[in-house]
């Protein structure tokens, strides 16, 4: 019975193309932490578009069942005149599973409360990075979805980041997924619940 419900929470796409002139891809993602890697311009944030719902494929098939999903993006342009506390606030109001232990703790690992009262165009490119993390992280969404993670982080940030995506690695009932080029270091050890290569 265990095997059935995890099956429920499985993404899996069949012959699936999502940008002009790129492969059909076949995989399936499933709780604990995916990896979806490529070189430039293979269709790894587009993909991600596509798991968040923001984008259509092209031709194939998904199949995801109905599903809370994070995808936020801290370093957009028009979150610049948005302070980081009222960001989270707003994060907290639509995430009913939202962890506030674990944001707090978070805040204070990524030293964060002094920034928070700021608005993003304040920020670095790094801790406007870190308030969006915390957010993944806390949000407790069934779906995480994160682009190049590691980006623009100080090698703290990165080693905290190698934590959180290896208790990500053990859950049973989220689906997190990373895009990048290769998979970090700190994560070698990591057993992947899904991997999806999309070539150099």
């Amino acid at each position: 019975m265990v095997l059935a419900a995890e099956s429920k929470r499985l993404i899996t796409a069949e012959q699936l193309c999502w940008w002009p002139g790129g492969p059909a891809h076949s995989f399936t993602l499933g709780p604990g932490l995916n990896w979806v890697c490529g070189g430039e311009q293979r269709g790894k944030s587009s993909l991600l578009q596509v798991l968040a719902g923001q984008r259509t494929p092209l031709s194939g098939r998904l199949n995801k069942p109905p599903m809370s999903c994070w995808a936020e993006h801290t370093v957009d342009p028009s979150l610049d005149h948005t302070t980081g506390q009222a960001w989270l606030a707003a994060q907290q109001a639509r995430y009913p599973s939202w962890q506030r232990p674990l944001a707090a703790a978070l805040s204070e690992a990524l030293h964060l409360e002094e920034h928070l009262p700021k608005p993003f165009y304040m920020l670095s490119a790094g801790s406007r990075r870190k308030v969006g993390l915390l957010a993944a992280a806390a949000s407790g969404a069934d779906l995480v979805l994160l682009d190049t993670p590691y980006a623009a982080l100080d090698l703290r940030s990165c080693r905290l980041l190698d934590e959180l995506l290896s208790d990500a690695a053990d859950s049973r009932t989220q689906i997190w997924v990373i895009a990048d080029y290769a998979l970090p270091a700190g994560l070698a050890g990591v057993t992947l619940a899904g991997v999806v290569d999309l070539g150099e």
